[in-house]
């Protein structure tokens, strides 16, 4: 049985994350993914890549967030994991607080709820009191915290290494395996 996974994309700026660890995890996993955006997670990504969000195929299924009968609605549906990425403070607030006013927010509780490995990936400096405070909540819940904040020790050439560097380490935590930089090999 394959592994199940959920990628949500919300309207912090870091597009490019996501876009990064979607070809990878076609790439390097056999991951059925269920895809979510916010309204203002597909505008921010068409702004800042530059083309139009993702299509539907075969391993990647698109749910409107706004349909809480979409599969990850539901503890039933058994997903391993879920990735918010790029997390913007205000969906990391309403799920820190319990608050499922759309699908994103909704399988973040179930993932919750389940005892299931959920990332968040915030983008966002600096951070108040507020968000620190949701963080910890959440982290006190069970939710891995993955803020962007890319490495320089590997010596990355282009702004794609420079993601790579957040992204390999999230695949890591999903349990895919792939070859990436190790300090010290």
């Amino acid at each position: 049985m394959n592994s199940k996974l959920i990628i949500a994309v919300t309207g912090a700026s870091g597009s490019l994350y996501a876009d990064k660890m979607l070809s990878e995890i076609i790439q390097y996993s056999n991951y059925e993914v269920a895809l979510i955006f916010s309204e203002t997670g597909k505008k921010v990504w068409e702004y800042e890549l530059k083309k139009n969000v993702p299509v539907e195929t075969d391993r990647i299924k698109i749910f409107d967030n706004q349909n809480y009968f979409a599969p990850s609605a539901s503890g039933s549906a058994n997903y391993n994991y879920m990735v918010i990425v790029p997390c913007s403070m205000g969906t990391l607030g309403r799920i820190a607080h319990g608050t499922s006013n759309d699908l994103i927010s909704r399988s973040a509780d179930v993932m919750l709820k389940e005892r299931k490995k959920i990332i968040l990936v915030p983008r966002e400096l600096p951070y108040n009191l507020i968000h620190l405070k949701n963080m910890t909540t959440l982290t006190e819940a069970g939710a891995m915290i993955v803020p962007a904040s890319p490495s320089f020790y590997s010596h990355p050439k282009s702004i794609e290494q420079l993601v790579q560097t957040v992204t390999d380490r999230i695949l890591k935590y999903i349990d895919i395996s792939k070859d990436s930089y190790e300090w010290g090999k």
